[in-house]
């Protein structure tokens, strides 16, 4: 395979990739410095002579981080989460008992699985950080959850007060406190960590993944409850209705949520960036509203509005999300040309970087001719590859950061680093 045989710059990076510098890093660790850097362009060629090795004299990189303001950031979100959640779980506890409890768990947890990686497949070409991933799961199943559940029941207490039918706090308050509160899951993650949202596709994978939480501790609490009011019939026909038939329910409708960021992050338009997430946020409620409305309408109303508006409407988002994925394959070609162009990237590797199943086959290749460390080695290759692509992206639309350049050599930096693991003492063409 002739797809990596060119070096860049040998090793260092503050990028997402710890594992597989963590010992490049400890190496070098004295001689990291920042560096003003221009981009790469179609004028700044670098050809190698050999596959080994930095320019001499060449000053390794660095991206600066504030690290205390985003460990105290961090350390706050997760205290929140850790008590939103025990508040959360007391609360759940009164109505279901301990039994109702375990019992809800045990069945709200079977679609948990099938509708992340449903998620997750989306999400192939730059997987997002476990940590936010399971940040922002968190977010939906903790402070999201107990959040609606004050603010609902608050509002019922407030109808049945004045007068009124409890029943329409479904319909008419909870899409639009609980919508909001699990699209705070995709706020936060800007705020966490902006250089890791890029677009339709992360504001889709991170409402997701908090619709899904969201949707497992509902969950717990209407089988738990039903099992505690009516015993195993209710609660296998609950089960049915909302583990079996509707799992994508919640995560849905904060998708539409997670788009209008992803096309507010990823436009240079005041307009969009200002009206997309107002858009997605309204047409979450809209849809969230319906089903609700549905639901109260009985089984014959609940089932003629589940096949007219609910199955078009996901198999809409299902085309959008898989188109939205096919754009990111033809971003990261487009993008990662101009290193093919200049030599810091062969042909062979930038289409194998546009390409799933040219992904898929390189790491075949690379476990066949050098195991288990050249497979992951070859992983964090193409990971880093989407990641410089993108980085190119928010160049390219004036939304990178000051150091974008210095991010950019450090990312070319990683990749020879990781290419010598895959192709260890493999000498360049004619050397």
């Amino acid at each position: 395979m002739r797809s990596c045989e060119r070096s860049l710059f040998s090793v260092v990076t503050a990028g997402t990739l710890r594992r597989a510098l963590a010992s490049v890093l400890a190496v070098n660790r004295p001689t990291l410095l920042a560096a003003n850097l221009n981009p790469v362009s179609a004028d700044s060629s670098y050809q190698p002579a050999r596959p080994a090795g930095p320019p001499a004299g060449y000053p390794l990189v660095a991206p600066r981080r504030r690290k205390l303001r985003s460990a105290v950031l961090w350390v706050t979100v997760v205290i929140v989460l850790i008590g939103t959640s025990l508040f959360t779980l007391l609360a759940i506890t009164r109505e279901t008992g301990a039994l109702g409890l375990v019992t809800g768990a045990v069945l709200a947890a079977i679609p948990v699985f099938p509708v992340i990686a449903t998620f997750l497949w989306l999400d192939r070409y730059e997987a997002e950080p476990t940590s936010l991933l399971a940040i922002a799961f968190a977010w939906g199943a903790g402070f999201a959850t107990f959040g609606a559940l004050v603010i609902n029941t608050a509002s019922m207490i407030a109808i049945k007060n004045a007068g009124g039918d409890v029943t329409s706090a479904a319909i008419f308050v909870a899409p639009f406190v609980e919508e909001a509160f699990k699209g705070g899951a995709i706020v936060l993650i800007l705020v966490l960590r902006r250089r890791e949202f890029d677009g339709v596709i992360d504001g889709i994978v991170y409402a997701g993944m908090s619709g899904v939480g969201f949707a497992f501790v509902e969950n717990v609490l209407y089988l738990g409850r039903t099992l505690h009011q009516s015993g195993t019939s209710g609660t296998a026909f609950v089960f049915v209705l909302r583990c079996v038939v509707s799992p994508f329910a919640h995560p849905l409708f904060t998708t539409a949520t997670g788009i209008g960021i992803g096309l507010a992050v990823s436009s240079k338009k005041p307009l969009v960036k200002v009206g997309a997430p107002i858009l997605g946020y309204c047409v979450a409620v809209l849809l969230h509203g319906a089903w609700n409305l549905s639901a109260a309408s009985g089984l014959a109303g609940f089932a003629s509005a589940y096949v007219a508006l609910q199955v078009p409407v996901f198999i809409g988002f299902a085309a959008l999300a898989i188109v939205a994925r096919r754009r990111e394959g033809l971003l990261v070609s487009r993008h990662l040309a101009v290193y093919g162009t200049t030599g810091w990237l062969t042909a062979a590797e930038v289409a194998m970087l546009g390409s799933l199943p040219a992904r898929r086959d390189a790491r075949n290749w690379a476990l066949r001719i050098g195991g288990a460390d050249a497979r992951q080695a070859m992983h964090d290759f193409q990971e880093l590859g989407s990641e410089l692509a993108f980085l190119r992206e928010r160049m390219a639309r004036g939304s990178a950061s000051p150091d974008a350049p210095t991010q950019e050599y450090a990312m070319l930096a990683t990749l020879s680093a990781l290419r010598a693991r895959f192709l260890p003492n493999r000498p360049a063409p004619g050397v």
